[in-house]
């Protein structure tokens, strides 16, 4: 995506709005508006959080809403496995909100059971790309018909100096690990997926090469679209 100065301003003013949201937790008591001049009354007398770390954690989030990686990475994934294997039928669920993975009774954002079953199937291989440690999930959604077919794939803190995309690929929550799993757990597929797969290995091997030799990801992945977008 290409950061016009109407996104970056946007980005901008989302930054600057969650730094104020984030320091009048951690201080204020009361008057966040300042509709009133501030005084000792409207602060905590015990702070709770640590800013030192806020804007700076503020800063990547508002880099991330430009194209949420897990979401993006979930998109590229299934639109590789429509063209490779197009009698494959896959479902994509984006979860916004995790409560929603709590049953009803739980938590007042929790889905009922029927509506869980709904979207997530009783029975078929599920792959959840969550940018956070799996446990979280699995967590919420142990009580959950399907739950044993809910493979999760998070945050190992695998990580360096390195590319964007290659990031997503030390923790296998890229394109090409997350539909190479999608096929590992379909062994009805046989040999139907065995190109498939080499072909993903091999997309591997050619981004280690490429971000080595030119310290960037590739422009297939910089510039990928869902097929039959364009992007003025």
């Amino acid at each position: 995506m290409s950061l016009t100065p109407d996104l970056l301003d946007r980005m901008d003013a989302y930054w600057r709005a969650a730094n104020y949201l984030s320091v009048g937790q951690i201080y204020l008591l009361d008057n966040p508006l300042l509709r009133v001049p501030l005084r000792p009354a409207h602060i905590k007398p015990r702070l709770l959080g640590h800013w030192g770390t806020t804007p700076g954690q503020n800063f990547v989030y508002v880099h991330a809403a430009a194209g949420d990686v897990p979401t993006l990475e979930i998109l590229a994934a299934v639109a590789i496995l429509n063209e490779q294997l197009p009698s494959l039928r896959i479902r994509v669920v984006n979860v916004v909100d995790l409560m929603k993975l709590q049953p009803v009774t739980e938590h007042p954002h929790g889905l009922s059971d029927v509506d869980f079953d709904q979207l997530f199937t009783k029975d078929k291989p599920i792959i959840f790309a969550y940018h956070g440690y799996a446990w979280l999930i699995h967590r919420l959604t142990y009580r959950r018909t399907n739950h044993s077919n809910l493979h999760v794939r998070g945050d190992k803190e695998e990580g360096t100096i390195t590319t964007p995309f290659d990031m997503a690929v030390l923790n296998d929550l890229d394109r090409f690990h997350l539909a190479a799993d999608a096929i590992d757990r379909l062994p009805a597929l046989g040999s139907r997926a065995a190109y498939c797969k080499q072909m993903l290995a091999d997309l591997l091997i050619e981004h280690r090469q490429y971000i080595r030799r030119h310290g960037e990801d590739m422009p297939s992945i910089r510039r990928w679209r869902w097929p039959g977008v364009t992007v003025a």
